[in-house]
């Protein structure tokens, strides 16, 4: 979906588009959008809502990174909200937002919410290792041979070794 796209400033080749996995992808789709006669009417449209997503993006806390632009219509904004918890936080800074929108040009009146789960939040990766005392590490490598050699634990059993073994 267009709208959920989102744009950087123009550039050689038209712009960057947020959310693309690489910047050849976003390069691709500007040439792609401004090559094509019927496409390029699009661009404009495309990058005033890329504008918008930063300024929104720029004017609220990091928590609220997974927001979209749906539309912006006739001074009311719609935005896009992974769950209601969301909504209901991004509620409370709405009036925050509303004032950063003004600040920086765009004549917002109305901010609505739409809860829509448009897009994978990426995982949570765990960077820390944590650190099992020796005699943690002994009880694995027990549990590890004191299971049952069935084809069920058979996992387990691996699962629980490599962890003792990188432990050591």
């Amino acid at each position: 979906m267009l709208s959920l796209m989102r744009f950087t400033t123009t550039d050689q080749h038209g712009g960057h588009i947020y959310g693309t996995r690489s910047r050849q992808t976003s390069i691709g789709a500007t040439d792609f959008l401004s090559g094509n006669a019927r496409m390029a009417s699009l661009l404009p449209t495309a990058m005033r809502m890329g504008r918008l997503q930063k300024d929104c993006a720029a004017a609220l806390p990091p928590m609220f990174s997974n927001c979209d632009v749906l539309s912006f219509e006739d001074a009311h904004l719609v935005l896009a909200v992974p769950t209601s918890a969301v909504a209901a936080k991004l509620k409370q800074q709405l009036p925050k937002l509303q004032g950063a929108l003004q600040q920086r040009g765009w004549q917002v009146d109305q901010i609505k919410l739409k809860v829509q789960v448009t897009r994978s939040i990426a995982p949570v990766v765990h960077t820390r290792q944590l650190d099992f005392p020796q005699t943690a590490v002994q009880a694995f490598e027990e549990l590890g041979q004191a299971l049952p050699d069935t084809e069920q634990n058979a996992k387990l059993i691996a699962a629980i070794k490599a962890m003792a073994a990188r432990r050591r």
